[in-house]
């Protein structure tokens, strides 16, 4: 596994960007509350950590993580948003419920991000376990939210730096 070897809340802060000025959506699935809370934590504080002002930072929830696509694209196709973060938790069950969901959401978000030309970042742990899902949302793997933050921010400095 990845975040075994890597902590998810440890990244570089090389090319970073002055946010004060950018506006974040946060859309965060309430499947999974107890997981997706602390991932929402995580991205909220390292964005705030970074400079990014709360009035700056839009947050909604939807039901599940089928249904983050959906709302990442209602907040994209507002122009006075820069990036979407998307924050859900989906478990391995006993079906391939877990699979068609993951794949539709995966596919979903990268859809939203073509389609309105900005970051809509995948936040979104997929991990056989409920204990391995506390692991990656703020436990000893570090916070998915905290990196899917720093990669929306990560990716508005590289638009920047493609436009100079």
């Amino acid at each position: 596994m990845a975040s075994s070897l890597k902590n998810l809340s440890s990244y570089s802060s090389k090319n970073l960007v002055d946010i004060s000025h950018k506006r974040f959506g946060i859309i965060v699935s309430e499947w999974n509350d107890e997981v997706t809370e602390a991932l929402y934590h995580g991205a909220y504080q390292t964005l705030l950590e970074h400079g990014a002002r709360e009035k700056n930072i839009i947050s909604q929830t939807v039901p599940g993580s089928y249904e983050l696509s959906l709302g990442a694209q209602w907040l994209a196709e507002r122009s006075d948003i820069d990036a979407v973060i998307c924050l859900g938790c989906v478990i391995q069950g006993e079906t391939r419920h877990f699979d068609f969901i993951c794949d539709a959401v995966a596919h979903g978000i990268t859809n939203v991000s073509l389609k309105y030309n900005k970051p809509v970042i995948f936040g979104v742990l997929t991990p056989d376990t409920h204990q391995q899902a506390l692991d990656r949302a703020g436990g000893k793997h570090g916070n998915k939210g905290d990196e899917a933050a720093i990669t929306a921010v990560k990716m508005l400095g590289l638009r920047q730096n493609l436009e100079q």
